[in-house]
């Protein structure tokens, strides 16, 4: 999966990058609302992760013009403004999904994959081959009662195999 991420906090920035990298995905990061709106009208993204408190264009602003542009890419808004108000304005201007800080890591990771589901994402099915089992939306691999450790190149490999097993 492709995600942008826009947050101005650049320690938080690089921790999600490399943690969403380390989990399979290839991430863009920007710092500003008006680089992420243009990043996010540019390119081809799965997701966008975006901060609500940015520099300049925020975070409302910038999936509210988002939307109006025709661009459906699934939005969640990860914001420290968690209160009910502030969460409906995030909803309301077009986020698929809105997460406050502090949180859990995994939690964004199943909330991203959640949001690719909706999407119309890659089928999250299990794929089996004889006693091999690919669960992609966990990404863990077991033959038979045994899981196998991949990294994330090597689960996406498997996976496009799989995918096209019998095709010749």
């Amino acid at each position: 999966m492709r995600v942008l991420v826009v947050e101005d906090e650049r320690r938080l920035a690089g921790l999600l990058a490399r943690g969403l990298r380390e989990a399979g995905h290839a991430v863009d990061v920007r710092h500003t609302g008006s680089d992420g709106l243009l990043a996010a009208s540019a390119g081809a993204y799965d997701s966008v992760v975006l901060d609500v408190m940015l520099p300049g264009l925020d975070g409302v602003a910038v999936c509210r013009t988002l939307r109006q542009r025709g661009n459906m890419v699934p939005v969640l808004m990860l914001t420290a403004r968690g209160d009910v108000p502030d969460r409906v304005a995030g909803l309301d201007a077009g986020a698929d999904d809105y997460l406050a800080k502090p949180f859990s890591f995994d939690e964004l990771l199943a909330r991203l994959r959640a949001l690719h589901r909706r999407a119309g994402g890659p089928s999250s099915a299990e794929v089996r081959a004889g006693d091999l089992l690919l669960d992609p939306a966990r990404r863990r691999v077991f033959r038979g009662e045994v899981e196998i450790d991949l990294s994330a190149r090597e689960f996406d490999i498997l996976a496009l195999l799989l995918s096209r097993a019998g095709s010749a």
